[in-house]
């Protein structure tokens, strides 16, 4: 009897694999985290192959811990980090080189080049994004132009180029034996490359960045039957592989933000703020991205604005991995709660840049206002209070380009347990937060959308009985604290701009 579905969610910083009831609760998971590859300064990197490692062995794991076999599972979903780029030889199986991550900055001079070409316009019409390092093209073109054997095997017709859900899909579908180069909408509208209202590969947009169309996926809705994974060690029953999403939109399935006007954010490595636009491409004149919200089998798209965010939990691990203020990263709250406030001092944590509403590669990681009396516990607190300040900047931006004010937000992911910090962004926004029972919406999302394709959930009024409220937090702050604070924090940001060069 098939009475669960299972999600990877292939991460950032790691790999999980979640297994679902009918009620939408866990009954298994397993997680891993994988290197990050540092290997000049920008430049991020992670190995495909580990990745790949990862997810087999979460899955089994999991499985196993929980006393199934892949012949429970109804279906299964993934969910993945969006733009990190993998480039692969499909004879062989290998990479070319490591994955390039969303965060890597080594493609500004390529992107400023392409820019001054004044290809930004048609580029912005088309894929409803901005010309940045941030997304999947300018990547591809860089593995084309500096990694041999990849030129040499795009010249062969042997490449195959993606995001990660693409080279995880071709592998456990079959690997250089078969496997299915596919991707879906959501993350194909990540990449520069494809057209959001056609939802393929755009001739124009190919040329601009010099990638061949064959060495690209098919792009597939976001749900559908992608093809069969056989797990290892948990006996000989494939499962359908019937959902794939980029993480944040399989968040939005998972907070069953379904409807226009409805919107969440998912605190992770960065921060990724999403409002459901409906059937319709709404344009930003604030600095935020159109993008595919997600598209179900055999019905329309469903589009979205959004605000990325770069950095806000990548910074606690800067404070655990490069600064070894804490030891595990939910030390924060605790030292952060040392103190009231954080005395004055301001991070600002554009390691890679600014993302949105800013949009500045030349930004880089900036801490103000520091005195004799500072203390790694006023650090800490500026570090939570970063996350908060920058998605204040997304939300004001996202008004902006709306005409009304948000009214509640629906948050998600990993620092949504550290409750100062969610405290903090109420105060900081000035509208209650609110946590569903099951915080895992990334996972949830996946697992929704694999098993509504096959008629384990029958639709969206059931996906909302599951919805529950965990958790809320009013704001505490009044209006002139709100905005003293946040003058202070649009300040120490103007201190971060124009330090790097491309």
């Amino acid at each position: 009897m098939r009475d669960f579905v299972g999600a990877i969610d292939q991460g950032t910083t790691s790999t999980r694999f979640f297994v679902f009831d009918h009620d939408a609760k866990i009954v298994a998971h397993h997680q891993l985290e994988h290197n990050q590859l540092l290997p000049d300064p920008g430049w991020v990197e992670h190995d495909p192959l580990e990745i790949l490692e990862r997810v087999r062995t979460v899955m089994r794991t999991a499985l196993a811990d929980g006393g199934l076999a892949a012949s429970d599972l109804a279906a299964i979903g993934i969910t993945n980090q969006r733009e990190t780029t993998v480039a692969w030889d499909r004879h062989t199986g290998l990479p070319f080189m490591n994955a390039i991550v969303w965060q890597d900055v080594r493609t500004a001079r390529a992107v400023a080049k392409i820019e001054r070409g004044n290809a930004a316009p048609m580029v912005r019409e088309k894929t409803g994004l901005p010309l940045a390092t941030y997304f999947s093209a300018p990547k591809i073109q860089w593995i084309l132009q500096n990694v041999g054997p990849a030129r040499e095997a795009a010249v062969a017709g042997t490449a195959c180029a993606g995001t990660m859900d693409a080279w995880l899909v071709w592998n456990l579908t079959g690997g250089a034996r078969g496997g299915h180069h596919v991707t879906d909408v959501t993350n194909a509208s990540r990449t520069l490359l494809m057209d959001l209202r056609s939802l393929s590969w755009d001739d124009e947009l190919l040329a601009v960045f010099a990638v061949p169309h064959e060495i690209l996926p098919e792009i597939h809705p976001s749900s559908g039957m992608f093809g069969d994974i056989y797990i290892e060690g948990a006996g000989s029953a494939g499962v359908p592989l019937t959902a794939v999403l980029g993480d944040q939109h399989a968040a939005m399935i998972g907070q069953v933000c379904l409807r226009p006007g409805e919107a969440k954010n998912t605190y992770g490595t960065g921060n990724f703020l999403l409002m459901n636009t409906g059937t319709e491409i709404v344009r930003s004149g604030h600095g935020l991205l159109s993008t595919v919200c997600y598209q179900l089998d055999g019905q329309p798209a469903v589009y979205a604005l959004e605000g990325s965010v770069a950095v806000t939990g990548a910074a606690v691990q800067w404070l655990r991995d490069q600064l070894g203020i804490i030891s595990e990263a939910a030390e924060v709250e605790g030292l952060a709660a040392e103190v009231e406030s954080s005395g004055g001092v301001y991070f600002v944590p554009a390691f890679s840049g600014l993302f949105a509403p800013y949009w500045r590669s030349d930004a880089r990681g900036t801490i103000v206002g520091l005195t004799r009396a500072s203390t790694k516990a006023h650090l800490a607190r500026a570090t939570l209070e970063a996350i908060c300040f920058q998605t204040r900047d997304v939300v004001l931006a996202m008004e902006e380009d709306l005409g009304h004010r948000l009214e509640a937000l629906k948050v998600d992911g990993g620092i949504t347990a550290n409750g100062l910090c969610m405290q903090v962004q109420a105060d900081v926004l000035g509208v209650p937060i609110s946590k569903p029972v099951v915080a895992e919406t990334t996972a949830l999302g996946a697992a929704y959308a694999a098993g509504c394709a096959v008629g384990f959930w029958s639709g969206e009024d059931e996906l909302r009985r599951n919805w529950r409220e965990g958790r809320r937090w009013e704001p505490l702050w009044d209006d002139d604290r709100r905005r003293g604070a946040y003058a202070k924090w649009t300040k120490a940001v103007q201190r971060a701009l124009e330090w790097a060069e491309p």
